[in-house]
């Protein structure tokens, strides 16, 4: 008779603390910024009730606000010193059937990399450290436009430097095209999805060609389920499966969903797939009976273990409120 298999210990609450990352994500409404992050009225009233804050300050702010918190998930629009025009740079970007120009920063700039030497220092100094980077600045990683595809790849590498820099486990990346995937088109005989083969086959190259940069950055690139190609759980899966790298995986969001039926059914397929990092989020946009800590579980019954980052979207609380709320939920379903 084979002998029973033992539970796993319980976590100790330092150990349960160690699974949690704060998020900058919610908060950006008190971030000093170029972009629109910290304007407008709820901006306002939030930095009237917190002050005003840049990504140098957030490792002190995730120490005083999450006890026993010491992993970071970053946003990538809110990095920089916005007094500093010099480590930005323009981006045009298309809006609909309008180009816009937005502002990034730019880890490659020689004023990008004083800052981010700034920031690791901050990181050293309290005992902080960069879980994850939530990157929105590399565009068009499945185009079919060869050199828009390059170009996209090509600020992805910069950034996976710049977070070397910092130490980062890993860094999303979003699958570019268009915001909502293609449709299979009715055939004769049954419906046939080519153009969403061709997203497909051009995002797992271009994951392949990053993924080995990452290597040798040590930082895994990952996609989330955000929009697009990587709406489908079924997409990610297959991208990571084709690109066949270990600094190559999910990051799946527990909200980020296009219905209600994938809220959990979504996550337990994104779930063997991902090993640094999720977004346990609270988002109004789905029905009062989500469960963070039901989320939190098919995570860790799928054998997750990396940080449960505290990423809260909207709902009855300001964006720290939420966080705080997140903390207690997760660390409750640890």
């Amino acid at each position: 008779m084979a002998p029973l298999a033992m539970e796993a210990a319980p976590l100790t609450e330092r150990e349960k603390l160690a699974r949690l990352a704060s998020n900058t994500w919610p908060i950006r409404n008190i971030f000093r910024s170029v972009t629109g992050y910290g304007r407008g009225q709820r901006a306002d009233e939030m930095k009237k009730k917190y002050g005003e804050i840049t990504m140098l300050d957030f490792p002190q702010f995730t120490k005083d606000t999450f006890p026993g918190v010491t992993r970071m998930d970053l946003f990538s629009g809110l990095f920089g010193d916005a007094a500093d025009d010099r480590m930005y740079v323009k981006v045009p970007v298309l809006v609909g059937a309008t180009t816009r120009s937005t502002t990034e920063f730019d880890p490659s700039s020689d004023s990008g990399k004083r800052w981010l030497d700034s920031l690791a220092n901050k990181m050293a100094t309290t005992g902080t450290s960069c879980q994850h980077i939530s990157n929105n600045a590399p565009r068009d990683i499945c185009e079919p436009d060869t050199e828009k595809r390059k170009a996209g790849i090509a600020v992805a590498k910069k950034w996976l430097d710049g977070a070397k820099i910092l130490g980062a486990k890993s860094m999303r990346v979003n699958s570019g095209g268009p915001r909502i995937a293609p449709s299979a088109v009715a055939q004769a005989d049954y419906p046939k999805a080519d153009e969403l083969a061709m997203y497909l086959r051009n995002c797992i190259e271009s994951f392949k060609e990053m993924a080995d940069y990452g290597a040798k950055a040590g930082t895994k690139v990952t996609l989330e389920n955000h929009w697009g190609l990587t709406a489908n759980p079924i997409n990610i899966r297959i991208i990571v499966d084709e690109v066949k790298s270990p600094f190559c995986e999910a990051s799946p969001d527990f909200c980020n969903w296009e219905h209600e039926y994938l809220m959990y059914n979504g996550l337990k397929a994104l779930a063997p797939y991902a090993h640094t990092n999720v977004h346990a989020k609270y988002w109004n946009r789905w029905p009062d009976t989500q469960s963070v800590g039901r989320s939190v579980k098919i995570m860790l019954d799928a054998g997750f273990e990396g940080t449960f980052a505290l990423e809260y979207e909207d709902g009855p609380w300001d964006g720290v409120e939420g966080s705080k709320y997140l903390y207690k939920e997760v660390l409750a379903a640890l």
